[in-house]
């Protein structure tokens, strides 16, 4: 059978166990790796020319690895925050080490507990922001602090990458002196790179940028062409891969490549997850279900409970703290590459290698459902999560004199500081709720009233002092959350002008009809502003000039933003 005909059997098969894939809502990672099992030796056998697929398989993971490298951007990286930062290694700490413990306990080598532990740690990033989008969660608190804290793993995924390369290296020379020519051959490469990007990157993608798919094939070459120099000097092409994603990453041109090279990555990288399911030992099973089994456990509730307990001591409230644990509830394709690349240097055996992809598919098919059904789970976590509070607070904290409020704003660093300088500018007595630590501590810095709490939560709403509130303004994005805040103040008011957030027609006029008195609708606003902007300004490039630093200087002076 040639390799083309190969190809199309196991494209045709993975495709109809796709479509049953997402039919029950799974990411279609798992379709690829159940297609790889039944096409392997176990089942159908129809997998032959695995040295070409190996070869597809290392070009899907240079493609991942780039477009990864593309949306690390130092500046992001740089805007994380400590509470992402302080989330991500403390996981991972903390999860390989409990990791590494259990593995120990199944009776595991100390290099292979080691592996598994690592692979344990890592959740992943593609799939958690397409379920994160599915949701429409993105702009929520949990969500930013979620991407955040993935963004770290990616980094500390590339430090053990490169650790891997180092130490699987076979040399007459000591430990020491490989590190030691290890860590100079990078910093010469590194030097070597931030010449190029300095003197002669942007010139050349400036002038490629002039054509689309010029871009597009500069964009090929530079990926593959920095994995096989990596390869080259001793490291891996993963590591090169990544490297010439972050050296793009600060052009104007990222996402544009992003966009072209998805396609790419998409179809290599179905061959990596068929290949790495067709190295599934079906023989062992049996012996491997009890450990898959644990381990699983531990990644769905271990990992989310490391979380939650992290982010108490960070002073986030339960609901924050169980959101963003459920986005560590699986382990991620970096788990994946890094048991390939172990088995490849020698360090893992196939039946390690199964484990892992066994536990891979358990946790991914798991916190798919658990991430999709959160808002209905948590009600029933609430008694679990009080009792993992390390530091217990009060429903509502404030550092302000209680007393009823004519004007309350729920959510602040949305837009909400907008309308606090009118009741300011107007003397209004107002208040803030919001359930950032970082939000209320701007605002008592300020010595503005606030509560801290989740408007999401019923016993916290009837706590606060708000029998005479004239106005109410939700800037949170939530629809659920602003009918359960218009519901209560209603009850206690029903004079109260409730002016919530919408994101949909639909949503804007249930809540119309449930009495809310006026609806923002932030993207119809923009739109009604710009056409006015258009109306006046016409083709007239000076208006749009003063349009731009009316608004630049807005940005400035209201979020501390300064563009360069």
């Amino acid at each position: 059978m040639s390799v083309f005909v190969e190809i199309s059997i196991l494209l045709a098969l993975t495709t109809v166990i796709t479509i049953f894939v997402r039919l029950i809502k799974q990411p279609l990672v798992v379709g690829y790796i159940i297609s790889g099992i039944i096409a392997g030796p176990s089942f159908l056998n129809v997998l032959h020319s695995t040295h070409e697929l190996e070869l597809f398989s290392r070009v899907g993971i240079v493609f991942l690895l780039f477009i990864v490298g593309l949306h690390l951007n130092p500046k992001v990286i740089k805007e994380v925050g400590s509470v992402s930062l302080t989330t991500g290694i403390g996981q991972v700490v903390f999860t390989s080490i409990v990791g590494f413990v259990i593995s120990k306990i199944l009776g595991m080598s100390t290099i292979a507990a080691i592996y598994v532990a690592i692979a344990l740690t890592f959740s992943s990033t593609i799939i958690i922001l397409k379920l994160l989008s599915d949701k429409r969660d993105l702009q929520k608190l949990y969500a930013k602090i979620a991407i955040g804290f993935l963004l770290v793993q990616d980094i500390v995924a590339t430090i053990i990458l490169i650790g891997v390369t180092i130490f699987s290296q076979e040399s007459s020379l000591s430990l020491s002196q490989t590190i030691f020519f290890t860590v100079l051959k990078g910093l010469g490469i590194f030097v070597a790179l931030l010449l190029f990007s300095k003197l002669l990157l942007t010139k050349m993608i400036n002038y490629v940028a002039q054509s689309a798919e010029l871009l597009f094939l500069f964009a090929v070459s530079l990926g593959i062409g920095l994995a096989s120099l990596f390869a080259l000097a001793g490291f891996s092409v993963e590591i090169g891969a990544l490297i010439a994603g972050v050296l793009l990453s600060t052009t104007a041109y990222a996402d544009e490549v992003a966009s072209r090279m998805k396609p790419l990555r998409d179809f290599f990288i179905v061959i990596f997850f068929i290949l790495l399911g067709s190295q599934l030992v079906i023989s062992n099973l049996s012996t491997l279900l009890l450990p898959a089994f644990v381990l699983s456990v531990f990644v769905l509730i271990g990992n989310p409970v490391i979380v939650v307990l992290i982010m108490n001591l960070l002073g986030y409230n339960r609901r924050t703290g169980f959101m963003a644990g459920l986005t560590v509830a699986q382990i991620s394709e970096f788990s994946l590459i890094l048991a390939s690349l172990g088995l490849r240097v020698g360090h893992l055996s196939e039946e390690t290698m199964s484990l892992i992809t066994i536990v891979g598919l358990i946790t991914i098919a798991g916190s798919t459902y658990l991430i999709l059904y959160s808002d209905k789970i948590f009600p029933y976590m609430k008694r679990v999560l009080q009792a993992l509070e390390l530091v217990k607070k009060k429903k509502t904290d404030t550092g302000s004199v209680e007393e009823d409020y004519s004007a309350v704003i729920f959510g602040y660093d949305r837009v909400g500081n907008n309308f606090a300088s009118v009741f300011q500018k107007y003397n209004d007595s107002f208040v803030v709720i919001d359930f950032n630590p970082e939000s209320i501590q701007k605002l008592r810095e300020q010595n503005i009233p606030c509560y801290y709490g989740d408007a999401n939560d019923i016993e916290f709403l009837e706590e606060l002092p708000l029998r005479k509130p004239e106005i109410a303004i939700s800037t949170i994005p939530d629809f659920a959350t602003n009918k359960l805040i218009l519901s209560h103040l209603l009850t206690r008011n029903k004079k109260v002008q409730f002016i919530p957030t919408a994101h949909s027609v639909v949503e804007a006029k249930e809540l119309y009809e449930l009495g809310a008195a006026y609806v923002v609708m932030p993207h119809h606003l923009g739109a009604e502003h710009a056409a006015r902007m258009l109306n006046k300004s016409k083709s007239n490039p000076d208006l749009y000039k003063e349009e731009k630093e009316k608004h630049l200087k807005n940005l400035e002076l209201k979020y501390g933003l300064i563009l360069e």
